[in-house]
C-alpha cells in the first residue's frame, strides 16, 4: 500500500512538473533568439530606426514580435549584443564593426548588408567647397573608422592628399599635402552638427546630419557617391548566425517594401545595399 501510495504521488509530481515547464512549441516560445517571443533589435536614432520601423511592421504581419531598442552612440549597440542583452543590431559600417571587435574581443558575426549612407561635408558659413578659405577649421569624426573615412572624402573633395598607404583607418598625421593650411579638429561623431557653427566646414555621418535637421542631398556642399564602400550591416553573436529568426529578419529587411521605404523616404540621401 504504502509503496503504491509513493509511486502515485511520483506520477502526480511528474505530471505538474510537465505541464509547469510545458512543450515549448504549445506555450508559443522557441529556443534561441526567441526564447522570450520577441526579437530586440539594437538600433541607433535617426534613419536605422526609422527603417527598423518598417522592418517592425512588416514583422507584424509574419507574426514575428520585434522590439526595437535605440542607442544614441557607436559603442553600446555592440557591447550590448556580446552581453545579451539585444539579440541582433543594425547601424554600422563594415569597417567600424571591424575595428570593434578586435579591440573589444567581440564574438559577433555579420549576416547581411542594409544600407549606405553618403558622409557629406557640411557648412554654416559657404555654399561651395571651393569656397574654403586658407587655414579653414575643419571637423572630422574622432573615431579611427569615421576619420579614416572621412579624411578620404576630403581627399576626393581636393582639400589635401593623403599617404599612398594611409588605408581606411587613416588619421590626420597621414596627411600628405595640406596647400591651404587647414586645420582639422577631431570630434565626437555625435556631437559635430551641433558644433557647426564653431566650424567652416565639418564631415558629418548621414544618421547624424539628418537627426539634425539637414537633407544630405541638399545641404552637403560635398557628398560620398553611390561607389562608397561603407555599407551598413546587420550584425549577430556568433552562435545565433543559423537560427532561422536571423534569416527571417533579414528577409524582412531585404525586401522590396523595405527598398521602396527608403527609396521614397530618404531621396537618395540613403541608398539600399542589398
Amino acid at each position: 500500500m504504502k509503496k503504491t501510495l509513493i509511486i502515485s504521488l511520483f506520477i502526480i509530481i511528474s505530471a505538474i512538473l510537465t505541464a509547469c515547464g510545458g512543450d515549448k512549441s504549445s506555450s508559443g516560445e522557441t529556443d534561441g533568439l526567441l526564447s522570450d517571443g520577441k526579437l530586440v533589435v539594437g538600433v541607433t536614432a535617426g534613419p536605422h530606426e526609422q527603417i527598423l520601423e518598417k522592418v517592425k511592421e512588416l514583422g507584424e504581419e509574419e507574426g514575428l514580435d520585434i522590439e526595437l531598442k535605440v542607442f544614441n552612440d557607436y559603442v553600446m549597440p555592440n557591447v550590448a549584443l556580446s552581453e545579451g542583452e539585444i539579440d541582433i543590431n543594425s547601424f554600422q559600417t563594415e569597417p567600424f564593426f571591424d575595428q570593434m571587435n578586435e579591440e573589444r574581443g567581440l564574438d559577433l558575426i555579420k549576416v547581411a548588408d542594409t544600407v549606405t549612407f553618403p558622409m557629406g561635408i557640411y557648412s554654416e558659413k559657404i555654399d561651395d567647397i571651393k569656397d574654403l578659405s586658407d587655414g579653414a577649421k575643419i571637423g572630422l569624426p574622432s573615431d579611427p573608422t569615421n576619420s579614416g573615412r572621412a579624411l578620404a572624402l576630403f581627399e576626393k573633395a581636393g582639400l589635401i592628399k593623403m599617404k599612398e598607404d594611409a588605408g581606411t583607418d587613416a588619421t590626420i598625421k597621414d596627411i600628405e599635402e595640406n596647400n591651404n593650411n587647414y586645420e582639422f579638429i577631431e570630434l565626437d561623431s555625435a556631437q559635430i552638427a551641433r558644433q557647426l557653427g564653431e566650424l567652416d566646414a565639418a564631415a558629418i555621418n548621414t544618421n547624424f546630419a539628418m537627426e539634425h535637421g539637414f537633407v544630405p542631398n541638399e545641404d552637403s556642399i560635398f557628398i560620398e557617391g553611390q561607389d562608397s564602400p561603407y555599407a551598413n550591416l546587420i550584425a549577430v553573436r556568433n552562435e545565433s548566425k543559423d537560427e532561422e529568426v536571423v534569416q527571417q529578419f533579414i528577409d524582412l529587411y531585404q525586401s522590396d517594401e523595405v527598398k521602396a521605404f527608403v527609396e521614397e523616404e530618404f531621396q537618395g540621401s540613403v541608398i539600399a545595399s542589398w
